[in-house]
């Protein structure tokens, strides 16, 4: 297990927001996870770092980045493939494309790792990670034992499940089922994914994707559009020109210029359509 003191954590948020801490751990095995969370201290979790604003510039809390040094991704039987929760979904689809796998398209141009995807239940154009997921292996902090949970023992919903609700449990490992198919369709679909995503998303800027949950009966977009607020801009953060629902890094934007900008939009979607909009990325 590899530990860096006083880690640079620009590379690992997609926000690039400038930040360190104060000790960085990266598990290399469940054993390693094991050690790591047997003295109960604060520690916070980070995967790929793709939905997280960081509102300090330095954390004295020590960081676990769950990432390259726990990414194993195994084709398991004819259709099931398990990935280690460090595996990007990237990777996941096009490990499945080579496996000639579908049920991952969509998640080729989804930014994130595994283990953020099951605990968010990452998704687009109506599918979600709950779709494929048969189980999890995760390690419970409470007792220190690493257990197994299925699908429907998770209690998916919209951007959320049982592991954002209960933090004392960390996705280790996660099997999926996909469908026979062909290499061209699959490929077909992974680039319609990702042309379509470009085409509306601010990916010349970084950014962690959609800041807001989508709330029932209206869109983020078409809200913060009507307010007038896409380009309003504090310090470094501005809400993206191109969608209304991203938030993106114009140079050396700060966690808190972020926070306030959400606030604000908050607040003028609560005045002006009664709304409370719900924050889909983690202010750490």
């Amino acid at each position: 297990m590899k530990i860096i003191e006083n880690f640079d954590l620009t590379p690992c948020n997609s926000y690039r927001i400038k930040a360190k801490c104060s000790k960085a751990y990266f598990p290399e095995n469940e054993k390693d996870f094991q050690t790591i969370f047997k003295q109960k201290l604060n520690k916070i979790m980070i995967g790929g770092g793709y939905n997280i604003i960081l509102s300090k510039e330095f954390y004295e809390e020590e960081f676990v980045v769950i990432g390259e040094t726990f990414a194993n991704i195994e084709l398991e039987s004819d259709t099931i493939i398990s990935c280690e929760a460090g595996v990007n979904t990237k990777t996941f689809s096009e490990f499945a494309l080579n496996k000639k796998l579908s049920g991952a398209e969509i998640f080729y141009d989804i930014p994130s790792s595994i283990g953020g995807a099951v605990v968010m239940n990452a998704g687009a154009s109506g599918e979600e990670i709950k779709d494929i997921l048969i189980r999890v292996r995760y390690l419970d902090l409470d007792d220190g034992k690493i257990k197994e949970i299925s699908n429907k023992e998770i209690g998916f919903e919209y951007r959320n499940s049982l592991f954002q609700k209960e933090t004392n449990k960390v996705v280790l490992k996660a099997w999926f089922d996909l469908k026979s198919s062909t290499a061209k369709q699959i490929k077909e679909k992974m680039d319609a994914v990702k042309d379509a995503r470009w085409a509306k998303q601010p990916k010349n800027y970084p950014n962690a994707g959609s800041v807001f949950k989508r709330p029932k009966g209206f869109f983020v977009g078409p809200m913060i559009q009507e307010l007038g607020l896409k380009g309003y801009t504090i310090g470094d953060a501005q809400i993206s020109k191109k969608h209304g629902g991203f938030i993106v890094n114009l140079g050396n934007a700060n966690g808190g210029d972020i926070i306030q900008i959400i606030k604000t939009v908050q607040d003028k979607v609560k005045e002006r359509f009664n709304v409370d909009l719900e924050v889909e990325q983690r202010i750490i």
